[in-house]
């Protein structure tokens, strides 16, 4: 439903599919067309207005507005929300104001400010904001200062490529029954993904990432209070975010970043905790999460060496008594002729330092994994791709690049292959076994009744 202009409004008109406004406004065109299909097509809209706690029922309507301006505004107020949305079920209506950026521009908090208290005097539930900027979680606004805020109006945040995934997988995985809802899906996709509507994925890093990585090469220390590390630390998660985004489009399902409790509730501390890896380890380090996976994705982007090494931990086989044997059960499982750059690092019981080989080594002569190792049965594996990127690693689109192609090409040669060990079913004992079982039990019975009667 287009959604009659609320009473509390003084401008404001429904999000139209084809919105009639200057040529140099491709931030309203965009946003208008992005609301107007949130309305129209039930899929979208209940998926994300669920990423930020709301459901959408069957009873539910929901309408969606640009430019607005409300009737109770300071005098002389210039705040003009890009949108507002509108979510009534029953008696009940829950509204979000909408504030959007396009192609380069970023937010800013002191206008997100005015937003949460513009939101505040018009019993408006919480804002939206919408841009090329990253976020782990709706929840985890990526300005500091937005999360920081003392206004108790929340400040939830989509990046364009969460919608423009969220779109992606309503389509490839038939999250759309009605024909005409589905076709105005793919016009949606086809839209977002043209130049002219300013949607980017996260492509470099900023410039502060080389300086950084000067100062690592030159034997500097890195202070985790600077500015250019907070920098580079920032950019990192937009780039990780954005990773698991392209992941997902890939494999079909939504992949996530897999973060301790502690950090998905609290992203200071995930930044202190991360800063301070960073500057003890010079590592850069995430983990995704696949749905069904053998085991999490974990990236390391080391300074020192100059590389990435994207790769998967598995717990070695319990039923295969020789490290021997536990090994070629996972080389089964390796199927690629691409076999460069591949490790399988050893993890030992105990306190025995781990061991790694190439994989192609391995599979030339598997005895070599017990030298000096003898004594001990493997426990579990490290198996990972390392790249050394040398000059590339510090260029900003570069680093980026080779990243977003290696992490794909290691999941779908070697992950996606993978299958991780689990524990055999128990077994029904054998005749013999249960009889004598059962003998010994009738016998204590006995013991039992007799002690009894007596």
């Amino acid at each position: 439903m287009m959604g009659n202009v609320p009473d509390y409004l003084i401008q404001g008109e429904a999000a139209r599919l084809f919105p009639v406004l200057a040529t140099t406004s491709k931030e309203g065109r965009t946003t208008a067309a992005m609301l107007a299909c949130l309305v129209q097509i039930e899929a979208l809209g209940s998926k994300l207005l669920q990423s930020l706690g709301q459901r959408r029922g069957k009873r539910s309507q929901i309408s969606a507005f640009t430019e607005v301006i409300f009737k109770n505004q300071p005098d002389g107020s210039q705040d003009r929300p890009d949108g507002l949305i509108v979510l009534k079920t029953g008696s009940r209506e829950w509204r979000a104001l909408i504030e959007t950026k396009v192609g380069n521009n970023a937010l800013q908090a002191e206008q997100i400010e005015r937003c949460r208290n513009l939101a505040k005097d018009n019993a408006v539930d919480c804002v939206i904001t919408i841009s090329n900027q990253f976020a782990t979680t709706p929840q985890a606004h990526p300005l500091e200062d937005v999360r920081g805020s003392r206004s108790k109006i929340p400040c939830y945040h989509w990046s364009w490529m969460h919608v423009v995934t969220t779109v992606e997988l309503l389509i490839n995985n038939e999250g759309v029954d009605n024909p005409g809802q589905l076709w105005l899906l793919k016009e949606l996709r086809r839209f977002l993904n043209h130049d002219s509507a300013g949607v980017q994925s996260f492509h470099r890093m900023p410039k502060e990432w080389s300086d950084l990585n000067r100062l690592v090469s030159s034997g500097g220390v890195i202070s985790i209070r600077s500015p250019e590390t907070q920098i580079v630390m920032d950019a990192w998660h937009q780039e990780t975010r954005d990773l698991s985004l392209i992941l997902s489009r890939l494999v079909d399902t939504t992949v996530r970043e897999k973060l301790p409790r502690k950090h998905i509730q609290d992203p200071v501390r995930r930044k202190k905790d991360e800063l301070t890896v960073l500057r003890d380890q010079h590592q850069l380090i995430s983990i995704l999460d696949i749905p069904n996976s053998a085991a999490p994705i974990e990236i390391v982007a080391d300074m020192k060496r100059r590389s990435l090494d994207v790769g998967m931990r598995l717990r070695a086989p319990e039923d295969r008594k020789s490290t021997k044997a536990r090994i070629n059960w996972l080389l089964r499982q390796i199927k690629s002729d691409d076999l460069d750059g591949l490790y399988i690092r050893l993890l030992w019981p105990g306190g025995s330092e781990p061991s790694q080989h190439l994989v192609s080594d391995l599979k030339d002569d598997v005895e070599i994994c017990q030298e000096g190792k003898d004594h001990l049965v493997v426990r579990g594996f490290h198996v990972f791709l390392s790249r050394r990127l040398g000059g590339r690693f510090t260029q900003q689109a570069n680093f980026i690049s080779d990243l977003e192609a290696l992490v794909p090409h290691f999941y779908g040669e070697i992950g996606s292959n993978l299958t991780a060990w689990k524990r055999p079913a128990p077994r029904i004992k054998t005749e013999q076994s249960s009889v004598d079982d059962s003998s010994d039990s009738q016998g204590l019975a006995v013991s039992d009744d007799q002690e009894g009667i007596a």
